[in-house]
């Protein structure tokens, strides 16, 4: 099998389950359910400051990420709402992640900064549109002047 196929097939496969996993963390801090924010069952007050937007950041950025649409965009703002994440409300606690309860944090600002350095993957929505970008630009009729 083809090395550069399967790296992108891994890294196509590596952003759709962080998209996922994202996405499932602002579910449950929007709508209160897959155990609600922070494991309490109740969902962030609409609008409260910075929860509710990170929430939002996270059920939106995390679909766009899964579904490869915007990619790049996307996962800049998601790890710069995970690098807020970790210097606003964990680092103070305590230097290192371990200490301060930062890992998650820290592990979603570097994989979303990962995403967003090397791109989607075949298998996006990103890919197709800019495939049939360079289709329709292929088939343009050319035109001779004279």
């Amino acid at each position: 099998m083809n090395p550069a196929l399967v790296a992108d097939r891994v890294t196509s496969l590596y952003r759709i389950v962080l998209g996922f996993l994202f996405a499932c963390h602002g579910v449950a801090s929007l709508f209160g359910v897959l155990g609600g924010n922070r494991g309490s069952g109740e969902a962030i007050p609409m609008f409260t400051w910075p929860g509710w937007w990170a929430a939002l950041i996270q059920f939106v950025g995390g679909i766009l990420v899964l579904a490869g649409l915007w990619t790049r965009i996307a996962a800049i703002i998601c790890s710069g709402s995970m690098a807020y994440a970790y210097f606003v409300v964990h680092q103070p606690e305590a230097l290192l992640p371990l200490n301060n309860g930062g890992e998650l944090a820290a592990l979603f600002c570097w994989s979303f900064l990962f995403v967003a350095a090397v791109g989607p993957g075949r298998l996006s929505i990103d890919h197709l549109l800019a495939k049939r970008r360079n289709q329709v630009g292929a088939t343009e009729p050319i035109t001779a002047t004279s």
